[in-house]
């Protein structure tokens, strides 16, 4: 991360958030009982996403798409597990569609990194 500009470092601290919300998520879904478990899936994707985020940001040298494709992968999660979260403990959205949204914020994402197959290196 030496020379790496601060803004793009906020891509090292959304991989280990995820991360860590993922386990903790796996826990708290571990522990909902009756009616619908969001965590589970919130937690899913967090750990799914945490360390293709990290990586995608130590690949910025050998995909040219790969600063993008984490930036918005990154959004796509905040919105898709925030929402869920927020639903199962107050019964509300954080706003209408934040879910889908960030779903395909998470599908563009991984098609940015895939374009960028297409592109030479950096």
């Amino acid at each position: 991360m030496v020379g790496a500009k601060m803004p793009h470092r906020l891509l090292v601290l959304f991989a280990g958030l995820f991360g860590a919300c993922g386990v903790g998520l796996a826990a708290a879904a571990a522990h909902v009982s009756g009616g619908a478990n969001l965590l589970a899936p919130a937690s899913a994707i967090a750990l799914a996403h945490a360390p293709s985020v990290l990586g995608l940001y130590l690949a910025v040298k050998h995909l040219k798409t790969a600063l993008a494709a984490a930036w918005i992968i990154s959004v796509g999660v905040l919105l898709f597990c925030g929402d869920l979260v927020v639903r199962q403990w107050t019964g509300h959205s954080l706003f209408p569609m934040a879910a889908p949204s960030g779903g395909i914020c998470m599908m563009l994402g991984w098609i940015v990194v895939a374009a960028g197959a297409f592109l030479a290196s950096p």
